[in-house]
């Protein structure tokens, strides 16, 4: 099973930032790792699903023109779209994937600290709509806590292998930090330049 909807209603009504995502000093080490690690300097239109409070689509949003955040939760999205109210480029929504998903294609996508409360139908479900949504020379990023949680089906070291092994998405970037899992993945472009290298976008090699 999922872990239920309820789980995460009753921690929103609790506090407004759960998590604590906001103060963290863990939290904000692993975001600037996040942004650090995609190759491109500026994405056309991202995905981030799963967005919580918005701490990181707040940061994500300086490096996107059009940047869709997305949570089950109406009160994660509300405060989401609260703290984003000042970023035209962001649009928040609440959105319960992989049931509802966002219609269009993204040449950036965010799995944060998501994926672990998915069970195995639904997470290949989720993997699956990814890579459909991902633009070719798209970047798909995923960070997942280490540690085990009485709600979470996995850790990111056991995420680890089912996403590095991705159908239609080469593997980039593999961190393994004592805390947190964190890949990138891209798409294909069909170009066989090797697209994802920063050092080729630069012109330097």
């Amino acid at each position: 099973m999922n872990t239920p909807d309820a789980y995460f209603e009753q921690l929103y009504s609790d506090s407004t930032d759960p998590w604590s995502l906001d103060g963290q000093w863990y939290v904000r080490r692993k975001y600037d790792h996040t942004l650090a690690a995609l190759p491109q300097r500026r994405y056309r239109s991202a995905f981030e699903p799963g967005c919580s409070v918005g701490v990181l689509t707040t940061a994500l949003a300086e490096r996107c023109d059009s940047l869709l955040a997305t949570d089950r939760v109406a009160a994660a999205a509300e405060l989401t779209a609260a703290r984003t109210r000042h970023l035209p480029q962001v649009s928040v929504r609440r959105l319960a994937i992989p049931g509802e998903w966002p219609d269009g294609r993204f040449d950036l996508i965010v799995l944060s600290e998501l994926l672990y409360y998915f069970d195995d139908r639904t997470l290949r479900d989720v993997l699956n709509r990814t890579v459909d949504s991902l633009e070719p020379g798209g970047t798909l990023v995923t960070v997942h806590w280490n540690h085990p949680a009485p709600e979470h089906h996995r850790t990111g070291r056991t995420l680890a292998p089912v996403l590095s092994a991705i159908p239609g998405l080469t593997l980039l970037t593999d961190c393994r930090d004592p805390d947190f899992t964190l890949h990138v993945l891209g798409r294909p472009d069909g170009v066989g330049r090797g697209p994802y290298s920063t050092a080729v976008l630069e012109g330097l090699v």
